[in-house]
């Protein structure tokens, strides 16, 4: 890989190369946004919240334990559990304890608040999946216009070739008295108008590469060509869905349904969870420590004697705890549990309806886009044929300048055309793939040797 992918594949939001031309790859350009897309990375940071929530809530199913130590120096009046007798004047402390507790029940709240911290992870993966396809998409569109400025410019090129061709055949035949002026003249604009959509073209090759650099969070200053890509539009149409099996895959695989039920589940979760505070919780404890009393200016036992025998203190029980007034706050907290979950369920709806929508929206478009392929194939090709019978007819001197002239835009919109139409299909393959959920950047082409 070159030094500029090298470098943007590491994950550098910016870079400054050098004044060389490098050539940038549709699949480079994509795994170049998969790698800098900040939404992404956004959501790849919350994922990374929630896989340790998810086992932090587990774990707190299990006991908790904590240890605790302290030095101080009490000057006053003090009992003193050595001598067995209130003692004035300083005394210094050492102490230590070490203490478990365990939930036995509480109204099943930390178990639904795992259950809830699952259903959000997974929620969360799929969003992070889904995002990955918004950005292959947005990478693919971006591509792909440029690829047409390419192709476009390129007409323009052989447009503006052919018409100065054209001129200077005409200058000559006009200085040999064969051609009238005024057709010198006609075939001077259509040079001059040539050139000028020549230079639009490039101009607008330009922006949309800018805007392509933007989306992979590159320097726009780059000088950066775009390959071509290996792609078989034929071979890409006879592979199409139906209609009712794409709308099966996408309710199976659509990542941002799935994040709607996990989100549904979770929100039903942190309601069960709300409502455990109206039980008792009961809990077992158990705790060990010691400490060590010096009185200054009397006999002290040594730390051994104190520390590990005499004021050893082990205890252990259960604590129950049972809510019997709170300013209803379980009860509104519960209610507005509910309420999330009733919006969830709502959104989740919303969700199916919109996959439908965007998964029969698709279809169409690829089914237009499969349709106007075809349609400007045949018209690329009979534009081609007449204004090689035009030219012919021209040179012959059996036809006017202005019939060539009008032939040739015609000519030069067909080619235009065809190349809009050609991308357009390639792009509606992934829109198809991107409306079920199946993109991926394994269904980026490579580039062609």
């Amino acid at each position: 890989m070159k030094g500029f992918f090298a470098v943007a594949l590491c994950g550098m939001a910016t870079m400054a190369l050098s004044q060389t031309t490098e050539t940038l790859t549709f699949r480079d350009a994509v795994k170049i946004g998969l790698r800098n897309n900040i939404t992404l990375n956004k959501n790849r940071n919350d994922l990374e919240y929630t896989q340790l929530n998810k086992t932090s809530t587990l774990l707190q199913m299990g006991p908790s334990v904590r240890a605790n130590a302290g030095v101080y120096r009490n000057d006053g009046n003090t009992f003193n559990q050595q001598a067995g007798e209130v003692v004035n004047g300083v005394i210094d402390y050492v102490n230590g304890s070490i203490e478990a507790s365990m939930p036995i029940f509480s109204g099943l709240q930390v178990l639904n608040t795992h259950r809830q911290a699952v259903s959000t992870n997974e929620a969360q993966l799929y969003k992070v999946n889904r995002s990955s396809q918004d950005v292959i998409r947005d990478v693919a569109n971006q591509y792909l216009t440029c690829l047409l400025d390419q192709q476009l410019v390129a007409i323009d090129e052989q447009n503006v070739e052919a018409q100065r061709v054209q001129y200077e055949q005409i200058k000559a035949q006009v200085e040999l008295g064969t051609r009238a002026e005024a057709d010198l003249y006609n075939q001077e604009y259509q040079l001059k108008n040539a050139e000028l959509l020549l230079v639009r073209s490039r101009n607008k090759l330009k922006d949309d590469k800018a805007l392509l650099a933007q989306t992979l969070l590159i320097d726009p200053a780059t000088s950066f060509e775009l390959a071509e890509i290996d792609w078989d539009v034929n071979l890409a149409v006879v592979d199409t869905l139906s209609l009712d099996q794409m709308m099966a895959t996408a309710m199976q695989r659509r990542s941002d349904l799935k994040q709607a039920e996990e989100q549904e589940d979770a929100t039903l979760y942190q309601y069960r969870a709300t409502k455990g505070r109206y039980y008792p919780s009961l809990y077992a404890g158990v705790s060990y420590g010691s400490r060590y009393n010096y009185v200054h200016g009397a006999d002290n036992r040594s730390f051994d004697d104190q520390f590990r025998t005499d004021n050893r203190q082990f205890g252990y029980g259960l604590s129950l705890s049972v809510p019997i007034y709170g300013g209803l706050s379980s009860r509104s907290d519960a209610a507005q549990a509910k309420a999330f979950h009733r919006n969830a369920k709502l959104d989740t709806e919303q969700t199916r309806i919109q996959v439908r929508t965007d998964v029969i929206r698709a279809y169409q478009n690829l089914r237009d886009a499969i349709a106007s392929y075809d349609a400007a194939d045949a018209q690329l090709r009979a534009a081609e044929l007449t204004y090689r019978m035009e030219k012919e007819r021209y040179d012959l001197g059996i036809s006017d300048i202005v019939q060539l002239a009008v032939v040739n835009q015609t000519y030069t919109k067909a080619q235009a055309d065809f190349q809009s139409a050609r991308y357009t299909l390639m792009f509606q393959q992934i829109l198809v793939s991107h409306a079920i959920g199946t993109l991926q950047l394994e269904d980026i082409p490579e580039a062609t040797n």
